[in-house]
């Protein structure tokens, strides 16, 4: 068993809310009205068909379930569970910090869905790994990595309850937090953390947080990082990027610089391209399929050039300092500017 948990807002869906007019748009949008990001839903229909289990975690209003619930139902995608943000029990409570921030909602959010998991290890008895997967326009990188060490038995309680009234959370979701991360088995949960750079900010900026998170410009490099993880096929790779070639018209050498840009950036092992070479061989061998020639100018270059990359440097362990990070998780407090 493997866990994906995908933000939804400029992770799934090319949302904007950076003004009052975005938001009322927003949540006016028809379900086919509504944007993928493209590749998105490639990679959920991939991980889903790959026995993966898929849970949302959205800032995104609990009113609006049944448009985002349709949407996500048009792009053929299955999950076990979509939790939306309950902003008007917030503001009925007067919780005005909670309507904007993100850390006291999605933390709490993400501990209680791992408490209420019917079973935490695997066949082996190991812990049930997870992906998260979110976006630089929020806290994602901050909450996930946060999540993850509190998981891991990294975090103290009282480390937690410090970082979290540094980040504005009211009490009772600090209490909330400590409750459930007491019923927590813990370990090394949280496998990879997968952040959409929906705002283009630069890879380096996520430095702090270590080599668990890896910043991605496209879908195709997300998958990627998956099947290197060993949590994808070739096949399903293959499939992805037949979608971003054919649906939007990425070319087959902007495919294979998705893989290089990664991997000098060290987020990859370099294993797996024959499998891929492979892979693609026999598919294309029962019948001629969409995007061929793209595909084949992607794993061509990969095969070719992938003995001039540079060898992934060791992983070392890495200490997040949350105190100091938490003054500047949320990059939605400074507004973006055309």
């Amino acid at each position: 068993m493997f866990i994906a948990r995908w933000d939804l807002d400029k992770t799934y869906l090319r949302t904007d809310f950076d003004t009052l007019r975005d938001l009322v748009r927003t949540a006016f949008e028809r379900p086919d009205q509504k944007r993928t990001v493209p590749g998105a839903a490639a990679l959920m229909r991939e991980l889903a068909d790959a026995e993966v289990e898929i849970h949302i975690l959205s800032g995104s209003p609990e009113q609006l379930r049944g448009r985002v619930a349709e949407k996500l139902a048009l792009d053929g995608v299955r999950y076990a569970s979509l939790t939306l943000k309950p902003n008007l029990q917030n503001l009925l409570r007067l919780r005005l910090r909670a309507v904007r921030g993100q850390l006291g909602y999605k933390l709490t959010a993400l501990l209680r869905r791992r408490c209420e998991l019917p079973q935490r290890t695997d066949e082996r008895g190991e812990l049930v790994r997870e992906a998260l997967l979110g976006d630089d326009a929020e806290a994602d990188a901050f909450v996930y990595s946060l999540y993850a060490d509190v998981c891991a038995g990294t975090v103290s309680p009282s480390e937690l309850e410090a970082v979290m009234r540094a980040g504005g959370c009211y009490d009772d979701d600090i209490k909330d937090a400590q409750r459930l991360a007491s019923y927590l088995e813990r370990g090394p949960t949280v496998e990879r953390i997968l952040i959409h750079l929906e705002r283009q900010s630069a890879p380096s900026a996520f430095d702090d947080y270590g080599p668990r998170v890896v910043p991605f410009y496209n879908y195709l490099q997300a998958a990627f990082v998956l099947y290197d993880d060993g949590r994808l096929s070739a096949r399903a790779v293959l499939r992805i990027a037949q979608d971003l070639a054919v649906r939007h018209h990425f070319d087959g050498a902007a495919l294979a610089r998705s893989y290089f840009e990664l991997a000098r950036r060290g987020h990859l092992s370099l294993r797996g391209l024959d499998a891929l070479e492979s892979s693609f061989a026999a598919w294309l061998a029962h019948r001629r399929i969409a995007g061929d020639s793209e595909l084949a100018v992607m794993v061509a270059d990969l095969v070719r050039d992938a003995a001039e990359l540079p060898a992934p440097p060791p992983k070392a362990p890495h200490v997040i300092d949350y105190r100091r990070q938490v003054e500047a998780h949320n990059p939605r407090r400074t507004k973006r500017h055309p």
